[in-house]
């Protein structure tokens, strides 16, 4: 590993960790030239999955979509980054025990749904809306009576 301070090739591990449930390891590394000190994050590279939208049109599942998805329904709720990135990878592994390289977008949507119920009630309407396209105010109101019913 590179130092990004100095630009040394050869950096010693001085720490690691496991994180969000295994899926990913945060080392501590200090250069052996300058003596700077740096984090890095390994992850698992992309997922190999595709995601076939409703007009039929197969996309590679792409992370950063979804993860935009939920923190735009978490705007301006009391949620850690983290959390967010620990949910997303629970969905991810879901999936690629579930389905075999394709999911349809429906059921990604569903799964997204599933876990937002249980985080946060508010940033589940609001993925809700946009995933089911509600168009007037008696979908907002099925939707809510439905959350409402299902916690009794």
């Amino acid at each position: 590993m590179r130092c990004p301070f100095c630009g040394y090739e050869n950096t010693k591990v001085i720490d690691s960790r496991a994180y969000f449930e295994g899926n990913s390891i945060k080392r501590r590394r200090e250069c052996e030239k300058c003596g700077k000190r740096f984090t890095t994050h390994e992850k698992v590279a992309e997922l190999s999955l595709i995601v076939i939208k409703k007009s039929g049109i197969k996309q590679p599942y792409s992370r950063e979509k979804v993860y935009n998805g939920i923190v735009r329904a978490f705007e301006n709720r009391n949620i850690d980054i983290e959390k967010i990135e620990e949910t997303i990878d629970k969905i991810e592994r879901e999936i690629l025990t579930e389905y075999s390289g394709e999911i349809k977008s429906s059921e990604l949507g569903e799964k997204i749904l599933s876990y937002l119920i249980n985080l946060d009630e508010i940033a589940y309407v609001r993925f809700a809306s946009v995933y089911k396209k509600f168009d007037s105010l008696d979908s907002f109101i099925k939707e809510i009576e439905k959350i409402r019913k299902d916690k009794k």
